[in-house]
Order: structure tokens, then C-alpha cells, then sequence
């Protein structure tokens, strides 16, 4: 009888985002896949779990999903956690979950964090609908037609970005979709924790001024109507 894989979602900063369920199935499966053993094993130590481990993660994912379906398929279960929030969101979890889905094999869901909508639903933007694209193409010509493709866009549009490429990607965001209202989110439920709200160019000139440090969320405000 097939094992199962549940996709666990972990705290985005603060350890004490995570639910009583999350914890309960990571003291309780056989092996936790772990986008970097060392990350989680910070979590796994605070909350005194001692489930073995195994890395998971981009440039080991054929190889390792492998072993991984063989492990589920004779039984196992297996708990896929990322480094924080929820696993398959702008990481390679996706293919073990394919992979499973394809033999078979039960995925579990244990929802939990995500930092793209922790910074959404404090953004004051419309979240009846909206589009989440992650991190944008690193080389300059794709991300400009990436975000030349959002221009007329209605919809609040969600990014995530690193700290060295925030400035470059501001940039190609007056240039491509205006002076827009937007929403910056920086190190979300962690000490240093900041939510950063104005236009483009002023963002621009703030993160100019003081260096960029911590993950980035961004979220920026969609097309308006001109006549509104």
C-alpha cells in the first residue's frame, strides 16, 4: 500500500507561524524533505521534533525525487517542507507532487503561511482577483517583457525579489507600468520587519538612499480607469 506525501507548509519568519496539524504531522511521518535541512532543522529544534531528514531541492531534485517515490511507494510517509512558507510556491516542489500524482501516490495538503499573501491582504488593494508571478526573469530584457505583458493589467499584481536586483526591478516598473501606487514588504514577521507604501519613484529614491536587505513582496496596484 502506497505511502503519503504531505506538503507542509512552514513559518515565513516568526517560529510561532505555524499550526498545531503542521507540527503533529512533522513529529509523525517517516522523513521530512527539506529544501535545506540546516533551515529547518532550526524549526524541527524549537519545537523539539527529531524526524530524520533528507534535502530536496533545485539542483538535486531529479535525483532525489526518485528516491523519494520509491520511499513513498513502499509505504513511507514523507513530509515536503520548503524554507518558509508553503512548499511548490516559486520552488521546484511541484515535480515530487507530480511525480506522486502520477503514481498514485496521496498528496496531502497542510496549509499554512505564504508570504505573498501575508503582504497582499495588508496592502489595502483590491484581492478579489489579482495575479501572483513570483520572481520575474533576472535578465533585464525578459523581465521588461514580462512586465510589458501586465501593462494594462486591472488586477493587483504580486512579485517577489531579492535584495540586489529590488532597484533594477523598480526601475523597469516606472518604465513598463507607470508611477504606480504600490506596496513593498520586507522580512515579513521577522524583528526587522517593515511594509513600505508610496509610488514607484519614490520607493526608487527610499531604497536608493538605504540599502536593500531581506526578501522582498511587492505589490502593486493595477490599471486604473482613467475616468474613475
Amino acid at each position: 500500500m502506497g505511502g503519503t506525501l504531505y506538503i507542509v507548509s512552514a513559518p515565513i519568519g516568526n517560529l510561532e507561524d505555524i499550526t498545531l496539524r503542521a507540527l503533529r504531522i512533522l513529529k509523525e511521518v517517516d522523513l521530512i524533505a527539506a529544501e535545506d535541512t540546516r533551515h529547518t532543522k532550526k524549526l524541527l529544534n524549537h519545537y523539539d521534533i527529531h524526524t530524520p531528514m533528507i534535502s530536496y531541492f533545485e539542483h538535486n531534485e531529479i535525483r532525489r525525487g526518485a528516491l523519494l517515490l520509491e520511499r513513498l511507494e513502499s509505504g513511507s510517509k514523507i513530509a515536503l517542507v520548503s524554507n518558509a512558507g508553503t512548499p511548490a510556491i516559486s520552488d521546484p516542489g511541484y515535480r515530487i507532487i507530480n511525480l506522486c500524482i502520477e503514481a498514485g501516490i496521496d498528496v496531502v495538503p497542510v496549509p499554512g503561511p505564504s508570504a505573498f499573501l501575508t503582504a497582499a491582504v495588508v496592502s489595502g488593494f483590491p484581492l478579489h482577483s489579482f495575479v501572483f508571478e513570483g520572481f520575474l526573469p533576472a535578465k533585464r530584457s525578459r523581465r521588461v517583457k514580462s512586465l510589458n505583458i501586465l501593462r494594462d493589467e486591472v488586477r493587483t499584481l504580486i512579485f517577489y525579489e531579492s535584495p540586489h536586483r529590488l532597484l533594477r526591478f523598480l526601475e523597469d516598473v516606472l518604465e513598463t507600468l507607470g508611477n504606480r501606487e504600490l506596496v513593498i514588504a520586507r522580512e515579513l514577521t521577522k524583528m526587522y520587519e517593515e511594509i513600505y507604501r508610496g509610488s514607484v519613484s519614490m520607493a526608487i529614491q527610499k531604497f536608493t538612499e538605504v540599502k536593500p536587505r531581506g526578501e522582498f513582496t511587492i505589490v502593486v496596484r493595477g490599471k486604473q480607469d482613467e475616468s474613475d
